[in-house]
């Protein structure tokens, strides 16, 4: 898959040990507005998706975590590759640990049925919604996005260079 961008904060050790943990994530766009995670509580947009568990096919994943972080079932013959971005920095959990983690975005479409959402813990207390979202309003919500964890600042700036290269290819 084409890499998109990368971002290393270069904060680690070289010795370092790597911790990774993949991800799948879609693209979703339905009479022009963008699928989204909002957090309710961090008020930010995220794409759909999450963990490549070990062994999983990319796609199996994509098609897992939309269903259970928004409800939306995808129509696997839709999938198709659009980029790749690869983020490292020092683990926030680990000790001496490097977080790895290549986020894998499919463009995809779903049915139009939404269906019960089943979040982790910390989703529901992020208060994870799907939303329809205008992709400028998106970006620009991202774009003002500031948290006192850098582990979540880097994933919203990273969601929003992706929503801006997103609009610069399929809008």
């Amino acid at each position: 898959m084409k890499r998109l961008f990368e971002i290393d904060l270069h904060d680690y050790e070289s010795g370092f040990a790597v911790s990774r943990r993949p991800s799948a994530r879609g693209v979703i766009i339905k009479d022009g507005r963008i699928a989204l995670v909002y957090s309710k509580k961090e008020r930010y947009y995220k794409f759909p998706g999450g963990g490549i568990e070990g062994g999983e096919d990319m796609k199996d994943a994509l098609i897992r975590e939309i269903k259970e972080e928004v409800g939306l079932t995808v129509i696997p013959e839709s999938i198709r590759e659009f980029g790749s971005v690869m983020r490292r920095q020092r683990s926030n959990y680990l000790k001496d640990t490097i977080f790895e983690q290549e986020n894998f975005y499919f463009v995809c479409e779903t049915l139009d049925r939404v269906g019960v959402q089943e979040l982790d813990d910390y989703e529901q207390d992020a208060g994870f919604e799907l939303r329809f979202a205008d992709i400028d309003e998106a970006i620009e919500v991202n774009g003002v996005y500031h948290s006192e964890d850098p582990f979540d600042e880097i994933m919203i700036k990273r969601e929003m260079r992706v929503l801006e290269i997103v609009k610069e290819k399929l809008y």
